[in-house]
């Protein structure tokens, strides 16, 4: 890659990003605009995957919503997310946790992780 996009990208990161990991349960405070409104968003759920580099990560988050998944897709650098916040810590022994798509209920659940 040139120098000239990495310096682009280095300008496009944030300073201070916070720290969760794969499995954790976390609060993302998304701002979305509503016409000439803008408000703050707060998406809970369980961390699926992280992935990419510097400017280009992003993480995507599962939630169960009147029983129907929804999975959202956020950039890490994003000026779109305020902040997050990790509630409660997951113990995963993998990257991506693609099989908690398919289970529900009890079986859905993450492990808490001892820190």
């Amino acid at each position: 890659m040139s120098d000239i996009i990495r310096e682009i990208e280095a300008e496009q990161l944030k300073t201070k990003v916070d720290q969760f990991d794969v499995g954790d349960t976390v609060k993302v405070y998304g701002r979305i605009k509503e016409g000439n409104r803008e408000r703050v968003q707060v998406f809970e759920g369980i961390v699926m995957k992280r992935q990419g580099g510097s400017s280009r990560e992003t993480f995507t988050v599962r939630k169960t919503s009147n029983g129907i998944g929804v999975e959202k897709t956020w950039p890490v650098h994003s000026p779109n997310v305020e902040k997050i916040e990790v509630v409660r810590r997951g113990k995963v022994r993998r990257a991506k946790l693609n099989y908690l798509r398919g289970r529900v209920g009890k079986k859905a659940k993450v492990k808490e992780a001892v820190r």
